[in-house]
Parts: C-alpha cells; structure tokens; sequence
C-alpha cells in the first residue's frame, strides 16, 4: 500500500500528493514522474493569486521606451518578479522603419533570450494584448523561461523558483513575419540605444 503524505505549505496542488511518506520499488518510476509534475505545477503557479506570468524582452524592460506603461496602475497591475531567459533560443531581430524588436517564432535559431518576468493582472493582460497588437502583429503564446534572478513580490506563494529553474510565461513573439527578417542580426539581449545603432522610435513621434 502506498501512503502519501500532504504538507501544508503546499497550497497550489491540496487534493493531490506532494510526496511519498513511503515508496514501495514497483511505483518508484511514476512517482518520479509524478514529483516531476507537481514541481512543474507549483512553479507555473508561484505568481500571486490571480496573477499571470509575462516575459518581455524588448522596449518594456526596465530603462526602455515603453517601461512606463507598465507602472502607475493606469492599465491593470504589473509586479516585476525577476530576469529570464528564453529556455530555448529565437531570433530576437530589429527590424520595420521603427526599429522594433520582434521575437521571431523559430524556435532552435538564433539566441536564449534574455528579459524580465513580470507577473500581471487580467486587466494588464488584456491591454498588452491591445498594445502589442496580437493576435495580428504579435501572437501571446505560453513558453518556459529560465530564471536567473528571482525577486518575487509580496502576496507570492513561498515556492519560488530558483535560479536555473523555468517558470510558464506569456510571451508576445510573432510567426507572421517576412521572410527577409530571418537574415536580420540576433541579438540576446535587447537595449534600444545598444551598439546595434537602430534606436527604437516611440509611437508618439510617429
């Protein structure tokens, strides 16, 4: 018989088992599967309650253009959670008269891209969404990010993903794009007045 036993700090997964108190041979290879699972479930969900994860790696980082839209409260809630990285690599290319950074959806090409974890609001949410035009121009797709450093905020559930850990976050990239664009220079870590020399123009001077 297989007995299981519930912790109660494990608030994401309550009528299901954390761990084995006892773990007979047979069931040893599920339950490492299982383990496995639960440790992903409890990562994807270490954003405060009602919270969604969000990974921006273009002009709404911090000390870029369009950061601002992001504080204040105007357009639903952002907390900043902590600095990722694509777990695997994109093309991150400048491209368009404006000098916009784009995500390409090409997975296995290009670098691991590095940029924040924010975790958001449904309100938020709905206006990334609108600010980045999606699903037209940019399309929101779940993908794991790496962690690198991880701040959290207050109200986050005590299980909090460690360095070199993934945590389930939205991503704008975008897989309707020219094809010319896969020709562009990568780069793996975006800065609008980088050494690339293509500064980013805001939608105001437009």
């Amino acid at each position: 018989m297989l007995i299981w036993k519930v912790p109660a700090d494990c608030p994401h997964v309550p009528k299901m088992p954390c761990f084995p108190e006892r773990t007979p041979r047979r069931n040893q290879k599920f339950l490492n599967k299982q383990t496995t699972l639960l440790a992903i479930i409890c990562i994807s969900k270490a954003s405060p309650a009602g919270m969604t994860h969000v990974f921006v790696y273009g002009t709404l980082k911090r000390g870029q253009p369009n950061h601002k839209v992001l504080l204040g409260g105007t357009h639903g809630r952002a907390a900043f959670q902590g600095r990722g990285r694509t777990a695997e690599p994109y093309p991150l290319v400048i491209a368009g008269e404006h000098n916009v950074p784009r995500l390409l959806n090409v997975p296995g090409q290009g670098h691991r891209v590095v940029g924040e974890i924010y975790a958001v609001d449904e309100q938020m949410l709905r206006f990334l969404d609108e600010f980045e035009g999606c699903p037209d121009m940019y399309q929101r797709t779940p993908l794991p990010i790496a962690v690198l450093e991880w701040e959290g905020t207050r109200g986050a559930p005590r299980e909090t993903p460690a360095a070199d850990r993934t945590v389930q976050c939205f991503v704008y990239s975008t897989a309707t794009f020219p094809p010319e664009w896969l020709h562009l220079p990568y780069h793996d870590n975006y800065d609008s007045q980088g050494q690339h020399g293509l500064r980013y123009n805001p939608r105001e001077n437009r």
